[in-house]
């Protein structure tokens, strides 16, 4: 399969200053991204834009992917949406550690569309920030209904931290 994120690089290493705009939808298999949290099918939305200089291509833009997954706190199946911001560079000669390669005169913004996605996408996401959970006793989601249960005393083995957690400033 044709790579889409592949990006022509050798007239904009030419000229610096040279701008190209890539703004597509491409699939999360498509990228070779094989994560639960996405669908194989899953559009993510690239919009970036590649500017050369004289070392190398910086690339700006963003890139948009819905995910799904479970409430870490209260189970419940919840969607959402990751805006990822992104700032590369791309260089012919790496002189930087963290800069991704030019090769054959061509840039490949999949490996690093693929790297930020999976970077961000969250590993263990909340229905809502005040989400109360599960009871630990019954299991109830005390976000529906409160149960009751008294929850016992923590374990004494954590009676340090709390002693320091007390001295810290709010």
């Amino acid at each position: 399969m044709k790579n889409p994120l592949l990006v022509n690089a050798l007239e904009m290493l030419r000229r610096p200053g040279t701008q190209k705009d890539v703004a597509m939808s491409v699939t999360a298999s498509m990228l070779g991204i094989d994560d639960p949290r996405l669908l194989p099918c899953h559009e993510i939305e690239v919009d970036l834009r590649c500017e050369s200089l004289s070392d190398g291509i910086v690339v700006d833009g963003g890139v948009r992917v819905d995910f799904r997954g479970d409430c870490r706190r209260c189970l419940t199946p919840l969607t959402g949406t990751v805006t990822i911001e992104v700032h590369e560079l791309y260089q012919v000669n790496l002189t930087d550690p963290d800069a991704f390669p030019i090769e054959n005169d061509q840039i490949d913004l999949g490996a690093m569309v693929r790297e930020s996605v999976l970077l961000d996408l969250p590993d263990a996401p909340v229905c809502r920030p005040d989400c109360a959970g599960l009871c630990p006793v019954c299991g109830i989601d005390r976000n529906v209904s409160e149960c009751g249960c008294t929850v016992s005393s923590p374990d004494p083995r954590w009676a340090g931290l709390e002693a320091i957690r007390d001295q810290l400033p709010e």
